[in-house]
């Protein structure tokens, strides 16, 4: 049987047999013991590694198994420097994402049943009918089977994750952080795209912000959204009523930008969208993009909808959710505003957040104003969270009280580090504090 798999033919016994763990590993060859998979001068190799050899062998032996960057069923492998292990020319090397669909297609490898037991065997996105093989202990693209020497352990990484950031292995931006039910909720951008032209969302749980669950793909612009071709942009999920509401940035193939809204039964999906049209129509009010989607929900039971880049908007939802009067909408632009509205309530205090300076920058920064209502007036309070040493263009921000307490947490995306840029994001999450007048804090960034 074959599975159609975006467009290239993949068997579903190879693409389907194994599922691999996201995060930090080494991989091992099951008839080469001590010998791993390892990058020297941009190529792959395989080479033995021992608990005493030196710290960059360690070092180049180990990968981050993540999203796959062609499609999230399969997963490509992160080395320590950030770049990405891909072929070329039947050659199997480590390069930096340059985000068009030829990179991604390379360095997207599926996950079959190796030749022995709990091993796996690597299949190439875009050539299936191949697979990561050693030999001569170089790493080959080759029409191999799963044989030994195409098979490969998982095994402890030699070099271990210490860092705390990014919160989620791979490449993922615009994140929206919430809580349900006790449980925290990651709602992100799927990054490493050239123009950022993602088409699908996931969700993410954890109980405590460190251990995280993958649910999956939840939201695909192909299959779910006739309105949106790509720009898979800010999810935002809300709950009210008893239902999950995904507010979200789709994008046409001429450019337009235009904002959406699905909605389910469950934190983790799947969603449908809600109108089968936009819920804000590219051009439909003047100035600036409609992209970047928020709701915050008021003490009162009313829900605000906020958007916009270049020109920050706000408008009183309807009580179905999906629905609002034009004529209420309201332009709340505050001075150095570039995207990404955020709103909460602390102590009677309103907080408006946003983004300032270009994504693509290293200076991209949250600044924010406090307010008397969901309305403003606003005044300015400044930036709160800018660049800091080697991590770079910290923005796009979301904002989460712990459930029963007043600790507060912001996730926000930065370059990748290291070898990151403004389409190759990962996302981050620190604790911020308040002052004893109730502002906020400088959030210092950490890795």
């Amino acid at each position: 049987m074959l599975v159609l798999l975006v467009g290239v033919a993949v068997t579903a016994s190879a693409a389907y047999a194994a599922t691999l763990p996201t995060g930090a590993v080494s991989l091992e060859a099951v008839n080469y013991a001590g010998r791993f998979v390892r990058h020297l001068d941009s190529l792959a190799r395989l080479d033995p590694v021992t608990s005493s050899g030196a710290t960059q062998l360690k070092l180049d032996a180990t990968f981050t198994v993540v999203n796959g960057l062609a499609s999230p069923a399969c997963y490509s492998f992160r080395t320590k420097s950030g770049l990405f292990l891909r072929h070329r020319d039947y050659r199997l090397r480590v390069d930096a994402n340059t985000g068009d669909a030829t990179f991604r297609g390379d360095a997207t490898f599926c996950a079959a049943d190796g030749s022995v037991a709990g091993s796996v065997s690597l299949v190439s996105y875009n050539y299936p009918d191949r697979r990561i093989r050693h030999r001569d202990f170089a790493l080959w693209l080759d029409a191999v089977g799963a044989v030994a020497d195409s098979s490969f352990r998982l095994v402890a990484p030699w070099a271990p994750k210490t860092d705390k950031n990014p919160v989620i292995p791979g490449l993922f931006a615009d994140p929206h952080l919430v809580t349900f039910n006790g449980r925290y909720y990651l709602y992100p951008t799927t990054d490493g795209y050239a123009g950022w032209g993602g088409t699908y969302y996931k969700a993410f749980s954890s109980a405590d912000l460190v251990t995280w669950t993958d649910h999956g793909v939840i939201l695909d612009h192909g299959p779910d959204v006739s309105w949106a071709d790509d720009s898979a942009w800010a999810p935002a999920v809300t709950l009210k009523f008893g239902r999950y509401y995904l507010y979200f940035s789709g994008g046409l193939v001429n450019g337009a930008k235009q904002l959406g809204v699905a909605v389910s039964a469950s934190p983790t999906g799947p969603f449908r969208d809600a109108l089968g049209r936009p819920l804000v129509q590219s051009g439909q009010f003047s100035g600036g993009q409609a992209i970047d989607p928020m709701v915050f929900t008021d003490d009162d039971g009313r829900s605000y909808l906020y958007w916009g880049q270049g020109v920050a908007r706000v408008v009183p939802l309807n009580d179905d959710m999906v629905s609002f009067d034009a004529a209420q909408v309201r332009t709340i632009t505050p001075s150095g505003y570039n995207e990404a509205p955020f709103v909460f309530k602390r102590n009677g205090t309103y907080y408006l957040m946003w983004s300032e300076n270009d994504t693509r920058s290293e200076d991209y920064r949250v600044a924010y104003a406090t307010g008397t209502s969901p309305l403003g007036p606003w005044t300015n309070r400044g930036v709160v969270l800018r660049k800091s040493g080697a991590i770079l263009g910290t923005g796009h921000h979301s904002v989460v009280r712990a459930p029963n307490s007043d600790t507060w947490y912001i996730a926000y995306h930065r370059f990748a580090v290291p070898a990151g840029n403004g389409t190759n994001r990962e996302t981050a999450v620190d604790v911020m504090r308040f002052n004893a007048d109730g502002t906020i804090a400088p959030v210092v960034p950490t890795r």
